[in-house]
């Protein structure tokens, strides 16, 4: 009843006259002072947190100074009075207001507040207050302040006596709501601070954040463990002095065991199947993100020790042998660094399927796979052995395109890219030679199905299949001449369901494929660049047809696009490739397209065209087409059209819409409208990856000026043959190995420097020492010769004194006294001695 009594009066004014608004502010402003009781001070702040609300210029333009005193002097002697005043600050800086004078009015009031650096310190300090209101209170208001005025708030914190300490206080503290809290508003604190991820991560705030984690069960945690995640992640991204501390501490191996991944696993061992095997939901999947971010961070600071981190291993776990969503594989193989060094090709892993119908409750364990042949497995056919590889979701997309991202950057090195090769070669041992087919040659050369409709999933597993092999062939004159040995054998159709019989169930054996009869042919096999040209004629052919609806022209496109990117690439700078192409009918392929063109058809006809100029640039072998055939259809078909053709392309949304992070694209391109929603399921789809995208461009300008030029004429890109070209390859790697045994040279050097130095450093102090014992030396055989000096003078001085006595005693006989015979004793001996 009192704080009625007083509230009430304060309110009333003298006789009960009514007041307005401002009048009562004004009032209750007066009484902040502190020259008044506690009690009314208490009271006048109440009030006007009533009337902050409603009445926020007023209470800012009149009251918010006197507040400030009260924040400044009362808060630490009066919870109660503590709570309201921030309470009361916080709405007045609040900026949240749907309207914009109550936005320009909180961020006015917070300006007045941080004028100095009184309040920002004050409120750290008071942090440090175990009352509950007064600390949840005060983790509000700076909220608040960092979300208005962020920089301010982090240059006052770095001087603030309490700061760094009172943060950590607060993260530690027992009351979940006090320590959410304190989450948020480090989450704000630390943005875009480096010096503040310094100072909180040196003063434990991992080892807090990582403790809450740990109590709201890991990743398995909701909003909280999300909240501490975000902050850890924050105080490591672009921080490379806190990622260095991080991975001193006894932290790291806490990101592996949150996700129930063991620390240690050797090559050949497989995961454990509680880490492969596990129940997601979205809240999961969004804080084993956040884990998975940090670890990649982590690989990618740790440098040339990569291919020993056990986060490497369990990103490639998760990618390629679990049942995390997609997006989180996705996110791993993203994450992998460019510079592969892992050992993909020796690494075992256990890949698992969900069993139909189940609802993602069963699983069945496949048989064991290198982690190379599982990746090219999922960039091929899809994730879970091509179970929804026909749906072409931008999700299955995106994984299968970042799977083909990591293989091109596993390939990079030109001995991997000769071990993949020499795999599909054919066995010489056997009699007659057998082909070898792996999966990935056998998505290559499986011709496309004319007889019925196109399946998508065989399309885009062929359409895949063209970029890993581009990568492994693109600027490696060595790779491009193992290639052209490849032959791939018969390719028999497969079964519509289960598409490939790469991994078979671990606990039954692999279904055997139903016999089929060999007919007898005499034709010597093909080689792979046969088959494609073939293939690619196939294609064309069947893309023409008049029945062909629209979006099966589109999946023919797909095709064809598929194997011209493919050529392209293969028969830039290999003069003997070109000549196998062109002896197997390609020169014939590439014209029809170019001839036969429409207004919503630029793709095909541009890729004939820049693969037209790839042939008569690099024509340069003997053969039965030679550039003086080729010239008279180039001019035929005119130089301007093929020009224009490739302009086209250049300016075709599939084309200009591919960028280094992305190669899907939505379905349809919005400059192509179509109807194919299949089921209304939001469909994606890929034409080109980077890689021929920059190809393209650096090499457009070259086959455009080739089509100018004369037969006879060389072109100064293409004067040098594929021997040359396979020398200065091979030159290059003695360059490159030569440049090793450098650098290991001037390591050793330094080593032995490094040697010397202390070597030198040990004889300059043993010549010191020689010299001070020199020093030494002469300065005793000074002192010997002084001492033999003094003993010559004294034997001169003894004598002298013998020979006085001697005299003395002679005058003593003489003078008839007596000498004692000690002393004529002693003058015998000297006589004697004489």
């Amino acid at each position: 009843m009192e704080f009625f009594n007083q509230t009430y009066v304060a309110l009333r004014g003298p006789a009960g006259a009514p007041q307005t608004p401002a009048d009562t502010i004004a009032r209750l402003s007066d009484r902040l002072s502190p020259a008044t009781l506690l009690a009314d001070r208490r009271a006048s702040v109440l009030a006007l947190k009533g009337l902050s609300r409603d009445c926020k210029q007023e209470v800012g333009d009149r009251a918010l100074a006197g507040l400030l005193e009260v924040l400044y002097n009362d808060v630490e002697v009066d919870a109660d009075i503590g709570k309201a005043v921030l309470e009361t600050l916080n709405t007045l800086c609040d900026t949240e207001d749907v309207a914009p004078e109550g936005r320009d009015l909180g961020f006015k009031h917070t300006d007045v507040v941080l004028k100095s650096d009184k309040t920002t310190h004050a409120l750290f300090s008071l942090l440090g207050d175990t009352n509950f209101y007064t600390r949840f209170a005060t983790l509000q208001y700076l909220t608040t302040l960092l979300h208005n005025r962020r920089q301010a708030i982090q240059s006052y914190f770095l001087t603030a006596p309490a700061g760094p300490g009172s943060i950590i206080a607060v993260l530690e503290d027992k009351r979940e709501i006090i320590r959410n809290e304190a989450i948020t508003m480090v989450q704000a604190l630390i943005s875009q601070s480096p010096d503040i991820q310094k100072v909180l991560a040196f003063e434990g705030a991992f080892e807090k954040l990582f403790n809450t984690v740990t109590q709201e069960g890991g990743v398995d945690g909701g909003l909280v463990a999300q909240g501490a995640l975000t902050c850890v992640d924050g105080l490591l991204r672009f921080n490379s002095s806190n990622q260095s501390y991080f991975r001193e501490t006894s932290l790291p191996p806490v990101l592996c065991a949150l996700l129930q991944f063991p620390t240690t696993i050797e090559v050949h061992n497989t995961a454990p199947q509680e880490f492969a095997l596990q129940f997601w939901d979205d809240q999961k999947a969004t804080n084993t993100s956040i884990i998975l971010g940090v670890m990649g961070m982590l690989i990618v600071s740790k440098g040339n020790a990569v291919e020993n981190s056990p986060f490497t291993r369990c990103l490639v776990e998760i990618a390629l042998a679990s049942n995390a969503p997609t997006t989180l594989k996705v996110q791993a193989l993203r994450l992998l660094p460019t510079n592969v060094n892992f050992p993909l090709s020796q690494i075992s892993l256990t890949p698992y399927v969900p069993v139909p119908e189940t609802n993602g409750e069963e699983w069945d364990r496949l048989e064991s796979a290198s982690a190379l042949d599982a990746l090219v497995e999922l960039a091929i056919h899809g994730e879970y052995n091509g179970l929804d590889a026909a749906k072409r979701t931008t999700d299955s997309l995106e994984l299968r395109t970042a799977a083909a991202g990591v293989f091109e950057n596993f390939v990079r090195k030109d001995e991997i890219r000769q071990a993949i090769l020499q795999a599909m070669l054919s066995t010489e041992t056997s009699d007659p030679p057998s082909p070898r087919t792996t999966p990935l040659l056998h998505a290559l050369a499986s011709p496309p199905n004319t007889t019925s409709s196109l399946d998508p999933a065989a399309v885009i597993s062929t359409h895949l299949a063209t970029m890993l092999f581009a990568h492994l062939l693109r600027s490696s004159p060595r790779a491009k001449a193992t290639a052209r040995l490849v032959m791939p054998g018969p390719i028999h159709p497969t079964p519509a369901e289960g598409s490939n019989n790469f991994f078979v169930p671990a606990d039954g054996a692999p279904s055997q494929p139903t016999p089929i009869e060999e007919q007898e042919d005499d034709d010597e096999p093909q080689t792979l660049l046969q088959t494609l040209s073939e293939h690619l004629s196939l294609a064309l052919l069947s893309r023409s047809r008049a029945n062909a609806s629209d979006k099966e022209s589109r999946e023919w496109d797909r095709y064809v696009v598929g194997y011209l990117c493919l050529l392209a690439q293969w028969l830039w700078e290999d003069p003997k490739s070109v000549r196998d192409f062109l002896d197997a009918g390609g020169l014939g392929v590439l014209v029809e397209p170019i001839n036969q063109t429409s207004e919503m058809d630029s793709l095909v006809p541009g890729l004939c065209a820049f693969l037209l100029g790839v042939c008569y640039e690099y024509n340069r072998e003997p053969g039965e087409i030679t550039r003086s055939t080729i010239s008279p259809i180039v001019h035929r078909l005119g130089v301007d059209t093929l020009i224009g053709q490739m302009a086209r392309f250049r300016e075709d949304e599939r084309f200009k819409a591919i960028g280094p992070d992305s190669i899907v694209l939505p379905y349809p391109t919005p400059s192509l409208p179509l109807s194919a929603k299949a089921g209304g399921i939001e469909e994606a789809e890929i034409w080109f990856d980077w890689a021929f995208v920059d190809f393209w461009k650096s090499n457009y300008y070259t086959v455009q000026r080739g089509f100018s030029t004369e037969p006879d004429q060389l072109s100064s890109s293409s004067g040098q043959s594929a021997e040359s070209a396979m020398l200065i390859a091979s030159l290059r790697d003695v360059i490159r190995q030569q440049s090793e045994e450098v650098e290991t040279l001037q390591r050793h050097l330094k080593e032995v420097k490094t040697t010397s130095s202390s070597s030198g450093t040990q004889l300059v102090d043993l010549q010191t020492q020689i010299v001070s014992l020199k020093s030494q030396l002469d300065a005793s055989e000074e002192k010997r010769k002084d001492v033999e000096k003094e003993q010559e003078d004294l034997l001169v001085l003894l004598d002298e004194v013998t020979a006085k006595r001697r005299k003395d005693k002679a005058r003593l006989r003489e003078a008839g006294l007596e000498v004692s015979e000690d002393e004529a004793e002693d003058d015998d001996d000297d006589e004697e001695d004489e």
